[in-house]
């Protein structure tokens, strides 16, 4: 039996060097779950990857696609938790990667998708919903009425924070770049917002918090964010980094860190499934519990057609989009 699948036939940038091929039907290995494609949501990642910049370097021929939904087909040896059937989502195992009408998914990695997401937006929930809960709640401790700054906040990692934040008591301030990503980060809860092209950060979060500053800042962006932040930082404030969108790695004056007081926290979600795989399976039962309470739900501001792959992976790495990027397992034609 074949799949559809978009292979990574040598590395490169997405567009030149995937092509959509006829391949066999993947075999699950032990821990494994071969699962047929509902939707696949595009990450950063995917696009390095295929460069071979990310931290998982496959040797090509590839298939992309870290974060999917989708029907258990066949499970490998000692899996038990999910069965044939089940509407899973969770993280796949390159090379069988997500963008194929076919892939497989580690089993430490796959959970039941909640019943109160559709496909697309059970595909954006692991990474982006994980990557938070564990940043504001196991590094940071987020405490009901504390002010949480979260940079990026229409992205599909900001976005993710600010739903947590509220779900969590916290009042939200988001920080967009551009008066078109302000109604976003509004829509997705933030009780102030703040254009950085158009206002000045500190100033505008001394301004909200009566000079307290933040409690809690959710930094994905890096760079000049990153600095903004430690300027308008609580006393015994706490710093999340989380990643570096702007490009930028900042080097952390730690002379200022204690004068002023505060925590500068590294994220790196990942490491608990190593250190606490439990921890992993008790973050998803809460974001199921929040989801299925319409507490969150992840922001999918497109989807592409499954023949779009390379056009999906191309927008994201433009690092202009809003919200999550999600493909279908539809063709263009039955789209449109």
């Amino acid at each position: 039996m074949s799949i559809r699948a978009w292979q990574a036939q040598q590395l490169g940038t997405p567009a030149d060097v995937l092509t959509l091929v006829e391949a066999p039907s993947p075999a699950p290995g032990p821990g494994q779950v071969r699962v047929r494609v509902r939707a696949s949501a595009v990450n950063f990642a995917d696009t390095l990857m295929c460069a071979g910049d990310y931290q998982v370097r496959p040797d090509p021929p590839f298939v992309p696609g870290l974060e999917v939904c989708g029907d258990v087909l066949e499970v490998g040896e000692g899996v038990t938790h999910v069965a044939v059937g089940d509407r899973v989502l969770g993280g796949t195992a390159v090379p069988h990667g997500g963008f194929a009408s076919e892939c497989l998914m580690e089993a430490s990695r796959t959970f039941s998708a909640p019943v109160g997401l559709d496909d697309e937006a059970s595909a954006a929930l692991m990474i982006s919903y994980q990557t938070g809960w564990f940043g504001l709640h196991r590094r940071a401790g987020l405490r009901e009425g504390e002010d949480l700054l979260v940079h990026a906040a229409s992205g599909g990692v900001g976005s993710a924070a600010v739903q947590l934040g509220k779900a969590a008591g916290a009042r939200v301030i988001g920080v967009v770049g551009g008066q078109d990503k302000v109604a976003i980060a509004q829509r997705m809860g933030c009780d102030v917002v703040i254009d950085r092209k158009s206002e000045d950060i500190i100033a505008r979060v001394k301004e909200v918090t009566d000079g307290h500053g933040a409690d809690v800042v959710y930094d994905p962006v890096g760079g000049s964010a990153y600095t903004a932040s430690t300027k308008c930082i609580a006393f015994e404030g706490r710093i999340i980094v989380v990643g570096f969108a702007s490009g930028r790695i900042p080097e952390p004056r730690l002379n200022h860190a204690m004068v002023k007081n505060y925590t500068i926290l590294g994220l790196h979600w990942g490491l608990y499934e190593q250190h606490e795989p439990q921890s992993i399976r008790d973050c998803h039962a809460e974001l199921v519990r929040l989801a299925d309470a319409g507490r969150i739900e992840p922001l999918v501001a497109e989807t592409f057609a499954f023949d779009e792959v390379p056009d999906a992976l191309t927008r994201i790495a433009g690092g202009s989009s809003t919200g999550r990027i999600v493909v279908t397992a539809a063709p263009r034609s039955a789209r449109a």
